[in-house]
């Protein structure tokens, strides 16, 4: 076990706020969102492989389960990447002590990020911190043993989470050019993992037109279950109209209408010319959408990084919560087949 901490000064203020990257893609996901100047959280990357995480660039780094792989990854057995986070569980709960809110990010499919993911995420709620889960599922050329393994470990997180956003990567070829290489592809699930992260986090640290805090947050996030995200882009004339309409018909949100959603968390994000006038039109838009069912809370986000463009990222949260939730400190036990068995 191997363990570092330097937490983030920006975030003592206000909420504490931590990104916790489980496994090789969720340590990945840390490291972009770091490069790309995300702030007011602090990071954590936990895994099996040594080498990987002496690669991320998160300032809390903790290597689990050397009883278990002797600091060489799980080997694509999510038994072993659980085994391994019930060997270092008490350096992990004192991680995550005394959070407010903590994302689990993770790529489902592998050892660790699947086996150790619903354990942290089991931790977070222990610790009393409002539980975020933003993975992805893998690709179709990976596999059907992975995409197998993937379903399974979403359905121990979704147990223990109070929101899970999944990031379906199949989706990705409907949104990338035909051309993208391979490593380009993967950069950009990760790229919409931290999109998914800085959505939310930047309506808590980021003051702007419109402010919201953690309550507002807590409100359409906890025990909502299953949720979807959505992204809009755009510049120039009707950019606010344009954007909204993107983010509501992503095709991130696999075809569900946000119609059925019962929370929705909207960040709109632009530069200092963003008018009030185009905060109210995308407001209208994803609320004409959501239909009367929902509680919808809306930021509006200055960045001075922006210039003619409007970013708006939806989160639709409650869209099926038919899933029994298992209280915090339940346990998981994987099958040898590695079917996730329920021991609460």
């Amino acid at each position: 076990m191997n363990l570092t901490f330097d937490f983030d000064d920006a975030a003592v203020n206000g909420a504490r706020m931590k990104v916790v990257g489980v496994g090789g893609a969720g340590g990945n996901a840390v490291t972009r969102m770091i490069r790309e100047g995300l702030t007011g959280v602090d990071f954590v990357a936990i895994n099996t492989d040594e080498q990987a995480l002496d690669y991320c660039a998160a300032s809390t780094k903790i290597r689990i389960g050397t009883k278990t792989t002797q600091g060489l990854g799980a080997g694509a057995d999510p038994n072993k990447g659980h085994k391994a986070i019930e060997e270092d569980k008490n350096t992990v709960y004192d991680a995550l002590t005394n959070s407010d809110l903590v994302f689990v990010t993770a790529g489902m499919g592998g050892g660790t990020g699947t086996g150790a993911a619903p354990v942290v995420a089991q931790i977070a709620r222990d610790v009393g911190a409002l539980t975020v889960g933003v993975v992805t599922k893998p690709f179709l050329f990976e596999g059907p043993k992975r995409m197998q393994r993937a379903e399974e470990g979403i359905a121990a997180l979704k147990e223990y989470v109070d929101t899970l956003i999944v990031i379906p990567n199949q989706r990705l070829l409907t949104i990338v050019p035909v051309d993208t290489p391979l490593e380009k592809a993967f950069r950009f699930a990760d790229e919409i993992l931290f999109n998914a992260t800085k959505g939310i986090s930047d309506l808590i640290t980021i003051p702007g037109l419109v402010n919201l805090d953690f309550a507002d947050v807590r409100t359409v996030m906890s025990e909502m279950g299953d949720a979807l995200m959505g992204c809009g882009l755009a510049r120039g004339e009707n950019r606010a109209k344009v954007a909204a309409e993107m983010a509501i018909n992503s095709p991130l949100l696999e075809d569900v209408s946000i119609a059925g959603a019962l929370g929705l968390l909207v960040n709109i994000t632009g530069g200092p010319n963003m008018t009030l006038s185009e905060v109210n039109t995308a407001s209208t838009i994803v609320s004409e959408a959501a239909g009367r069912n929902a509680n919808i809370i809306f930021g509006a986000v200055i960045d001075k990084a922006i210039e003619d463009e409007i970013r708006i990222t939806v989160i639709a949260t409650g869209l099926n919560r038919t899933h029994p939730k298992i209280k915090p400190g339940g346990p998981i036990a994987w099958s040898q087949a590695g079917t996730i068995k329920d021991n609460a």
